[in-house]
């Protein structure tokens, strides 16, 4: 009965990376680097394999990515408000350094987005005026992460009965269990 349940995750995840206005195409991502500190921010998923292999675009000198290298363990959340359903995901954060598969995502990049990847300074770097941000012509600081789940739990707010579900990863399959909502 759980993998009911999971087909169901599986699908909307991946219309998240698919469609544009679905609730899961923005999820939370949470960090937690040599501080001890749990950082959380907005990605937008760009990518969902059928096995849930799932992608982000993000600057490499961003904090995540160094929070990253300290600690590859996050963990990501999505909400649906309509249908009421909550994904809470952990897994290991992966920077893919392959050079030709970072290319053809580059590529498909629409121009008008590269520019985020392409600030002189550093995201989070203090400025004087925010209207006055200076770009790179020939570089680019575009980097890929890609989040290996290990633990999934699946919450749908319902009546009579809230359900929730928990899968682990074990080898190359998942097992439910249903929990206590």
């Amino acid at each position: 009965m759980e993998s009911t349940f999971f087909r169901e995750l599986q699908e909307e995840i991946q219309k998240g990376a698919t469609e544009k206005g679905h609730p899961f195409r923005y999820c939370t991502l949470a960090t937690v680097g040599l501080d001890n500190v749990a950082r959380l921010r907005t990605i937008v998923l760009r990518q969902a394999t059928d096995d849930l292999i799932l992608t982000f675009f993000t600057d490499k000198r961003s904090k995540k990515i160094t929070h990253i290298k300290e600690n590859k363990k996050v963990s990501l959340l999505f909400y649906h408000p309509e249908k009421l359903l909550q994904l809470r995901i952990e897994g290991l954060a992966i920077v893919n350094n392959d050079t030709a598969s970072k290319k053809l995502l580059w590529d498909a990049v629409p121009e008008e987005s590269k520019r985020d990847y392409t600030t002189s300074e550093a995201p989070g770097k203090e400025i004087k005026n925010p209207d006055i941000v200076e770009y790179l012509n020939d570089e680019h600081h575009f980097c890929v992460v890609e989040i290996h789940p290990f633990k999934i739990e699946y919450l749908k707010l319902k009546r009579p009965n809230h359900i929730r579900v928990r899968y682990s990863k074990e080898e190359s399959d998942w097992e439910g269990q249903f929990l206590v909502p």
